[in-house]
């Protein structure tokens, strides 16, 4: 299949218009058209129910949309891998939730390019079901995430157990309360299970979806939220933010994700600097 056919049934599906999926890939409607026929032809269903206010997608549509996405990501990383074989003849697709690149991942690349110097590493962040997703398609070659249930076909391996601890920037005197709270997104594991054990919390001044960059704002205003230890733990030794005694924790643990069948020769040099990076959490 034309993967520009994907790509713009994809553009359609986004803006809900052929005119304005047209404008948007500068091609003409006619030819906006004319792919969307032509896919509809090949898959023997209609995709899109149109109308004067635009276009919907239809029942098969809305199935094909995350095969679409899948075929325009595979078409994007054999484009990426080809592009790099000359300079870089090793590569590797690594995905994790944000929290994990912070004070870990970004860490272990950096290692990695030292051990491995021909290698390109492409990094990204996703949650779990996205990841796993990835991992099924083939764009993604290992993910680093918490709690994950992946389907057959790929490896799980635990790495070390990640604590979240409360951390304060306020002055000891200071008294903690619903108006300096600060909460960050951690997860879909971490929003429950803190909605469970502080349901005072459920409606903080500030929440930031926005992993390990919460920090800033934790070090510029008088807060408390929740972090990975690893990550504040500097922090609290050189007394930039404190951590209140007799806290609850939260514990959840990382594994990585890798495909069952797959070069042993090529990925086990990785996997090996991942074990090692991994054991100073453990």
């Amino acid at each position: 299949m034309d993967v520009n056919l994907a790509r713009t049934f994809l553009i359609v599906a986004e803006t809900g218009s052929f005119v304005d999926a047209a404008r948007k890939m500068n091609i003409t409607q006619s030819t906006v058209s004319a792919r969307i026929k032509g896919l509809e032809e090949l898959l023997g269903r209609p995709l899109f129910t149109r109308s004067k206010s635009g276009a919907e997608l239809t029942g098969a549509g809305e199935l094909f949309q995350k095969h679409a996405l899948a075929l325009v990501r595979v078409w994007q990383q054999a484009q990426l891998q080809v592009s790099l074989a000359d300079q870089h003849p090793e590569h590797i697709s690594v995905g994790a939730p944000l929290s994990l690149w912070s004070g870990f991942l970004l860490k272990w690349a950096s290692g990695l390019r030292l051990q491995i110097p021909g290698i390109a590493v492409s990094a990204t962040a996703g949650a779990s079901a996205v990841l796993n997703q990835r991992l099924i398609e083939g764009t993604l070659d290992l993910a680093v995430m918490y709690r994950p249930s992946p389907p057959p076909g790929l490896t799980i391996e635990h790495l070390f157990d990640e604590e979240f601890v409360l951390v304060s920037s306020t002055k000891n005197s200071s008294r903690r309360g619903v108006n300096d709270y600060l909460l960050i997104d951690w997860g879909s594991d971490f929003v429950q299970d803190h909605a469970t054990a502080f349901p005072e919390h459920a409606n903080p001044a500030i929440s930031l979806d926005l992993g390990p960059m919460g920090l800033d704002y934790l070090l510029a205003n008088e807060c408390s939220g929740y972090f990975p230890a690893r990550i504040v733990r500097s922090l609290i030794s050189r007394g930039r933010v404190r951590q209140p005694k007799r806290t609850r924790k939260f514990v959840y643990p990382v594994y990585m994700v890798y495909p069952e069948t797959r070069n042993e020769e090529a990925y086990e040099p990785i996997l090996r600097g991942l074990r090692r990076a991994a054991a100073k959490f453990s």
